[in-house]
């Protein structure tokens, strides 16, 4: 394989001298900062707002069984998926794959996807979301807001750059959708 003399990095975005002591660190037993009434949970490794917005990097531990996430697509970020333990049913958009131990799933923006857990035992994931975008308020309140249904749980989906096939269904049926397929 050859490499380029110079390769092209993005611009610098730091302009001191020396480097800083800034970085992070989070023990592998720091309790998760979301317990759903299913038994998921949810470890907030990176956020929006601990990143600059740069990305968003969430442990994601479902229970068995777990629905996940049905078919949707972010407007404004990618997201990506990495199975840690166990096994999970991944629509890339085209069909339903399992992935297992592992295994690595990119949705670039627009890309249709969805998740669940059919298996009858947990798995564990780290889900990404590139550039990083204030996800906590929608893993914490999402439950509760698929309770409630109708145009609050589609208004509250869109705020949070969640775009689910099943509340704009006439346009998918019509094509109106393929634009951002």
């Amino acid at each position: 394989m050859s490499y380029p003399e110079r390769p092209q990095y993005p611009q610098p975005r730091y302009h001191g001298d020396a480097g800083e002591v800034n970085a992070s660190f989070r023990t592998a037993d720091t309790p998760p900062e979301l317990t759903s009434p299913s038994g998921d949970t949810y470890s907030y490794l990176a956020t929006h707002e601990s990143t600059g917005g740069e990305y968003g990097l969430y442990k994601v531990d479902l229970a068995a069984g777990a629905a996940g996430a049905k078919t949707h697509f972010h407007k404004a970020m990618s997201e990506s998926f990495f199975v840690l333990a166990g096994e999970l049913e991944l629509f890339n958009g085209e069909k339903w794959v399992t992935g297992r131990t592992g295994d690595f799933l990119y949705v670039p923006v627009g890309g249709l996807h969805a998740f669940k857990n059919v298996t009858d035992e947990p798995m564990s994931m780290l889900m990404l979301f590139s550039p990083g975008a204030p996800r906590e308020e929608f893993f914490e309140r999402v439950a509760e807001m698929s309770q409630r249904g109708g145009e609050e749980l589609k208004e509250f989906r869109v705020r949070h750059d969640s775009f689910f096939e099943e509340d704009f269904e006439e346009d998918f049926q019509a094509g109106a959708g393929a634009a951002t397929r």
